[in-house]
């Protein structure tokens, strides 16, 4: 009985630390389930708010309407009054809208991690049911969710185009109006309106150069990965004052097309870290390509954090998840190094074929 009640002893500390990991799981689920709770109330509230100021700014572009077919006999002030009212509408619209935007995003980056959760305690209990909407087991339900990615993608660009050139094309109309009709009564006001219309238009024309080069950058395409990379770093040391550098430590040559996206974007979203999160005055870019891979390394002089305690909840957290998900799928890795206070290095590293 001894050996048979030790080796049972045995077996219970053997399972304990599944049990205890599946215990954190747990736990950790019923936490992920309570934000995405307050996070849908958010999203609800949020989608409200956009909703009021829509009619908002609808019933503000009707006055405009009016005030131009009665522009002779409107006084100047009201004029004034009801363009900056018009423009202070589409600024807290745009802003609304951001503020939904990230948290839809929150919304779906919760449910994924919910899921994924979910299918780790499944499979830890030997395929028992544990949630509704598990992670998708077929074909089909894959190819829905990458339809539904691509419209929400559709979706985001849209709104990000009629909230920005859209609108401004739109007050673009109403200043030419009000400046023709000031030709005859008060040049010097209506010239005031044709330079007030020129910076807007020269403003909106590097928006729009922004939206095209943020969605796909021709350049990517035409000349490669690295050129694009360096014009974008360019633009963003331009943007944000950081003490920026970019180094290639060999040749340049074109990769396959998926991959030169795949290290862009990555790209993209360590340097967007750097900018929101980091704190960091120094950033340092380099591109290594040889035969086997490509090396993309950035290294920011900022606050830190602890790769081992990424989170969800956090923005910075949840873009370095989902691109170590991105790389992972196209058979590289991501690695992170970094201590609070005193910087970090991210190196992506893809494979390619030679």
């Amino acid at each position: 009985m001894r050996p048979r009640a030790m080796a049972e002893e045995k077996a219970a500390e053997d399972a304990s630390p599944i049990e205890a990991f599946l215990e954190t799981t747990r736990t950790e689920l019923a936490q992920v389930r309570n934000q995405a709770k307050e996070i849908s109330l958010l999203v609800e509230q949020s989608q409200g708010e956009v909703d009021k100021l829509v009619q908002r700014n609808a019933a503000i572009t009707g006055q405009l309407h009016t005030i131009l077919a009665n522009f002779d006999t409107v006084p100047r002030e009201d004029i004034r009054e009801a363009y900056e009212a018009a423009q202070d509408g589409q600024q807290r619209l745009f802003s609304m809208r951001g503020q939904l935007e990230k948290l839809q995003s929150d919304q779906v980056n919760l449910k994924r991690y919910s899921d994924f959760l979910a299918k780790t305690i499944q499979l830890l209990e030997g395929g028992a049911e544990v949630v509704s909407g598990a992670m998708p087991a077929s074909r089909t339900e894959l190819v829905e969710q990458l339809i539904r990615a691509q419209e929400e993608e559709r979706r985001k660009i849209s709104r990000q185009i009629h909230d920005g050139p859209a609108q401004s094309l739109s007050n673009f109309i109403l200043q030419t109006e009000i400046a023709l009709r000031l030709f005859d009564s008060d040049q010097e006001k209506a010239r005031e309106e044709l330079s007030s219309l020129k910076a807007a238009a020269a403003t909106t024309f590097a928006s729009v150069r922004d939206y095209i080069f943020d969605l796909r950058p021709m350049m990517l395409d035409d000349l490669g990965l690295v050129p694009t990379v360096r014009r974008y770093t360019e633009a963003f040391k331009d943007k944000t004052g950081l003490n920026l550098t970019l180094m290639v430590t060999s040749p340049e040559r074109r990769l396959e097309s998926h991959l030169e996206v795949l290290l862009f974007r990555a790209v993209q979203e360590l340097l967007g870290n750097v900018r929101e999160y980091a704190q960091a005055t120094q950033v340092k870019v380099t591109i290594d390509m040889d035969e086997a891979q490509v090396r993309a390394t950035v290294e920011d002089n900022g606050r830190g954090f602890n790769p081992e305690s990424l989170q969800l909840k956090d923005g910075e957290g949840r873009g370095l998840l989902t691109l170590r998900d991105r790389v992972m799928q196209a058979g590289g890795s991501i690695e992170f190094d970094s201590d609070g206070g005193k910087g970090s290095r991210i190196v992506v590293l893809v494979p390619t074929r030679s």
